[in-house]
């Protein structure tokens, strides 16, 4: 049988509301690549909007 034993102690009930977090300024990189994405995206869009008029024309290619 041991000489002595350890409680555990749980830790403190937190009391009020809870803090947002507040959210770190967005870096220049993912800033640069986020303009590089849209414009990406804007391109792939209007690349769509061309293949698909040509193909309601029915001109073959």
């Amino acid at each position: 049988m041991p000489a002595f034993t350890f409680e555990k102690i749980s830790p403190p009930i937190p009391r009020g509301p809870i803090a947002p977090v507040e959210q770190k300024p967005r870096g220049v990189i993912v800033q640069m690549l986020d303009r590089f994405a849209e414009a990406r995206a804007r391109r792939a869009a209007s690349q769509d909007k061309v293949e698909a008029a040509g193909r309601d024309s029915g001109a073959p290619k």
